[in-house]
């Protein structure tokens, strides 16, 4: 899937594009790249950071008498959970900008409601990673907390461009 999806998304702006304004595609090939970018870095970032811990923790369960023997499909199911959710949190940042520019969020909403990110980040953490061990999910959480400040930045710098050009029009 993960080799596939230019080919996929090629195939969709080819069915998109002729429908869009000239500056309607100009404004979604920095999105398109940047969420291709953000997602892959996400999916790396959880294969090479998360994988080995989550992987050794569902190992851990044997013991002498026990041995673990996870099965082939067992182990892509978990590196597919963990791929899929890590890139799409390290989307935030992506959406976070998309939202601005729709009018819905700015850096001060960020700012103000940042308590209730972080708090969120620890719940999203919770659900999303496979294994119930605490190292995991501050795996999850802690990139989530980071990309959360980083969408403030991202919307403050991008949100304002945006509020002059429309002013502008």
């Amino acid at each position: 899937m993960l080799l596939a999806s230019p080919v996929i998304f090629f195939q969709l702006w080819r069915f998109i594009a002729p429908g869009l304004y000239q500056h309607e595609k100009k404004a979604l090939l920095p999105f398109t790249l940047l969420s291709t970018l953000c997602f892959l870095g996400g999916a790396l970032f959880g294969y090479l950071v998360v994988l080995p811990p989550a992987f050794r923790f569902l190992i851990g369960y044997g013991n002498e008498h026990l041995v673990a023997m996870p099965a082939v499909d067992e182990y892509f199911s978990l590196c597919i959970r963990l791929l899929i959710a890590f890139g799409a949190i390290f989307e935030l940042p992506v959406l976070m900008v998309f939202l601005a520019k729709l009018g819905l969020v700015d850096a001060p909403f960020l700012r103000r409601n940042r308590k209730y990110a972080f708090l969120l980040s620890f719940v999203i953490a919770a659900i999303l990673t496979p294994t119930p061990d605490v190292v995991n999910q501050i795996l999850m959480a802690g990139p989530l907390v980071i990309l959360y400040e980083v969408s403030i930045l991202a919307v403050g710098l991008f949100g304002r461009r945006l509020a002059g050009t429309v002013s502008a029009e």
